[in-house]
């Protein structure tokens, strides 16, 4: 047995299959697509403006007040159990949407739904704690997919269910306790990982063959401001000699200089130029972008009422998610200068946002506003996977994972003002059709600052030189290639 324990916990596929299916079960919801039909229909009786501006909101409010101290909690337990919390919160909300009732029972049931969004970093951080780093790419390939797969499955399923076999909107929400139980499941099957990115780490002798190439590959890959910082951090990694442990530091002193180095390391990387504009728009189109999925049902509801119309919310759900897929997917293969054109494609794609938003508030027909949520999902999934990408090439894995927790709670704390601003009832409380024009108009601000930025760069004399050189050296190629070769390497200098 002892054998068997010890092969599951060096063997990096049993927790990467275990994650996945942890992953799929808890995304594999085919509820969700209809929660507002749900919620305003015979089952719960509410109205949509309880729906929408007394039950939705609390949503926000509970996934701000959990997210940072749950960020800094799932790091210092090592993951699983927070992955259990998960779990356990994915249950209470579907008892509670099952079999409570009333306005204040819902509320609840969003609180603990917060729980759930919140410990969702646990998820993406664990299989970084039990593989080596030289499995990271494919584990995050696997689970990223695998959310991706469920969560076609679940829209599919639930449309399927619905216009074909007549099923309630009560008995999808039995489905999704059974499969969200299975997730709860699973993480009990998970290995505990000795390590954490933060308050455990271990030595980089222990999980990478050769530190020192992998300090010098960091230091050479990392910005100016960040490559110090990270030679600074990877040898203190490597642990105190034998004769020194007896000197470490109590745990509480431990606690400290890890939120101090913490401090430090933001300060650092939000100190270069290209990270902050990338992180601005991620904080500023996410919060848009959480608003816009947390009552795009409503307004659907509003343009089609469930109750006396065919209801296609999953159908829609599943080709945005296969679209998304498709849009990332092509990230890989477009080649780009991102340093000198990044800014104009945020600029122009958060025009479009802008665009299908507005389009969505000023149709009254159905079909329409179900288009304009296709492209509004796949244009911000495109985005924020270029944008995932910037960030993340230039950072060590556990910067990534800091600025990653941060930009998203800044885009929460946006969010949140503009949950109390719009859509709370103690707010202006406004009805759903207006308030889609506002999150249009939220994105046109957002096109119009990278826009002019992007402008100005592209006028600025650093990037006529760039621009020169991208021309120049291509046409100095032609000499001792042929044409098409001198294409294709311009196009790919671009």
């Amino acid at each position: 047995m002892d054998c068997w324990k010890g092969a599951i916990g060096s063997n990096w596929i049993y927790p990467t299959v275990i994650i996945c299916a942890n992953g799929f079960f808890s995304t594999m919801r085919p509820s969700e697509s209809f929660l507002t039909p749900y919620l305003s229909g015979p089952d719960k009786n509410l109205t949509i403006e309880q729906v929408t501006n007394q039950i939705f909101p609390v949503w926000t409010y509970s996934y701000l007040a959990l997210l940072l101290p749950v960020f800094l909690i799932t790091d210092y337990v090592r993951y699983k159990p927070v992955l259990l919390l998960q779990g356990i919160s994915y249950i209470v909300t579907w008892l509670l949407l099952l079999f409570a009732h009333g306005v204040v029972a819902m509320q609840v049931m969003e609180f603990f739904y917060g729980m759930v969004t919140a410990t969702e970093v646990a998820y993406y951080a664990y299989i970084y704690s039990v593989v080596s780093a030289d499995r990271y790419q494919r584990v995050t390939s696997y689970c990223r997919s695998i959310t991706l797969v469920a969560a076609t499955v679940a829209a599919v399923l639930g449309q399927l269910l619905v216009s074909l076999a007549d099923v309630s909107y009560f008995h999808l929400n039995a489905i999704t306790l059974a499969s969200v139980s299975l997730a709860f499941l699973c993480s009990f099957l998970l290995p505990m990982p000795q390590k954490s990115m933060f308050f455990h780490k271990k030595g980089v002798s222990e999980t990478l063959p050769q530190p020192q190439k992998a300090v010098a590959t960091l230091a050479s890959n990392g910005p100016p401001s960040c490559q110090q910082q990270d030679v600074d951090c990877t040898a203190a990694d490597t642990g105190p000699a034998p004769q020194q442990q007896a000197e470490q530091p109590k745990p509480q002193n431990h606690m400290l200089r890890v939120l101090v180095q913490l401090s430090r390391d933001l300060r650092d990387c939000y100190s270069s130029r290209k990270l902050l504009y990338w992180s601005l728009w991620w904080a500023l189109a996410t919060a848009g972008f959480n608003q816009v999925v947390n009552y795009i049902q409503v307004l659907w509801d509003f343009r089609a009422p469930s109750h006396s119309s065919a209801v296609y919310n999953g159908a829609v759900e599943a080709i945005a998610t296969f679209l998304s897929s498709v849009t990332s997917f092509m990230v890989a293969y477009v080649k780009v200068n991102w340093d000198l054109f990044g800014e104009l494609a945020l600029g122009i794609f958060s025009t479009i946002d802008a665009g299908s938003l507005f389009l969505m508030h000023f149709t009254t027909n159905i079909w329409s506003c179900y288009a304009g949520y296709l492209i509004f999902k796949a244009s911000y999934m495109l985005l924020i996977t270029i944008a995932t990408f910037q960030i993340a090439v230039n950072l060590s894995m556990e910067r990534y994972a800091l600025m990653f927790g941060l930009n998203n709670f800044i885009a929460l704390v946006i969010q949140t003002i503009l949950t109390v601003v719009v859509v709370d009832s103690r707010g202006l409380g406004l009805n759903i059709v207006t308030q889609f024009l506002i999150y249009g108009s939220y994105f046109a601000v957002i096109a119009g600052i990278f826009l002019i930025r992007s402008i100005y760069m592209l006028l600025s004399s650093k990037c006529r030189r760039k621009i020169a050189r991208s021309w120049k050296e291509p046409l100095n190629l032609a000499e001792h290639e042929p044409k098409e070769q001198t294409v294709i390497g311009y196009m790919t200098r671009l």
